[in-house]
């Protein structure tokens, strides 16, 4: 039996032939595309630095963790191994389970969360390490069926984003949630194309859609951040009003949205 930190132990292949540009590199473009988890992470701190300064530790802790999603995801690609696969997906969950517990807001709290800001903080923060800490261990029982699990949460952030939107006004937001889906629905057909039509992508040798996943979801979630730090000036930091800006300026084809904080708070 190979070891679990073996060379192609793991129990995925993804589409791209393995060891075609390098004998240390299984899949090559898959393993290197995951540099856009670490721009991801560097532009969400310099950009929405003024937010980092009030909401450090979240911040900080979603941004290290971002790091950890591509330094697991570029081991698992570059060597195909079983533990790789679990650092990958494992590092993807605890990721969004840190992100729910951080952002998540009050007003969507479980009604049997009735007590003080404390207590139902511990009881978020509780339910969360359970759902995550079983989901952990689920994880070790069929890997391969891991990443579609993770994959649909995104339907949950979506209903998020629809119901805020319907009490926001601010145009400005509303682009910039349209944006994120669109860059989501070019990651996630990507990802799904590399899986369930890898036949034809090597028949006309072109099997990079996992890479393309990497990237894309990367965009999209340099969208997705900002509106959830939007959403939670609005609902945790009263004395601020949170303001959409794009880098370098609006005026740019291509930019990057991030979040400025300006007094006093008006609600949107």
């Amino acid at each position: 039996m190979p070891s679990i930190f073996s060379y192609q132990s793991a129990e995925v292949d993804w589409c791209e032939g393995n060891f075609e540009h390098s004998t240390v590199i299984a899949e090559y473009y898959n393993t290197i595309s995951n540099v856009s988890f670490f721009v991801l992470s560097a532009a969400l701190l310099y950009l929405n630095r003024q937010y980092c300064q009030q909401r450090a530790v979240p911040m900080y802790f979603v941004s290290g963790l971002l790091l950890c999603v591509g330094v697991f995801s570029m081991y698992f690609h570059m060597t195909l191994s079983y533990v790789g696969q679990l650092l990958d997906e494992l590092s993807i969950l605890w990721t969004l389970a840190v992100a729910y517990s951080f952002w998540y807001p009050k007003v969507y709290f479980p009604r049997y969360m009735a007590g003080g800001g404390r207590e139902r903080g511990r009881d978020l923060g509780r339910d969360f390490g359970v759902t995550t800490v079983v989901s952990t261990l689920m994880s070790f029982i069929k890997p391969a069926f891991n990443a579609y699990a993770l994959n649909c949460i995104a339907f949950h952030l979506l209903y998020l984003t629809w119901c805020e939107l319907k009490k926001c006004n601010d145009k400005r937001v509303h682009r910039m949630a349209a944006a994120m889906v669109v860059w989501w629905a070019l990651a996630i057909t990507s990802w799904l194309s590399d899986r369930w039509l890898c036949w034809l992508w090597q028949a006309i040798s072109f099997p990079y859609f996992h890479s393309f996943w990497h990237v894309l979801i990367a965009v999209s979630l340099l969208y997705c951040f900002p509106l959830v730090i939007y959403f939670d000036v609005n609902y945790e930091m009263p004395t601020f009003k949170p303001k959409l800006g794009y880098w370098p300026s609006d005026s740019w084809p291509v930019v990057v949205p991030y979040v400025a904080l300006e007094e006093p708070h008006k609600q949107c």
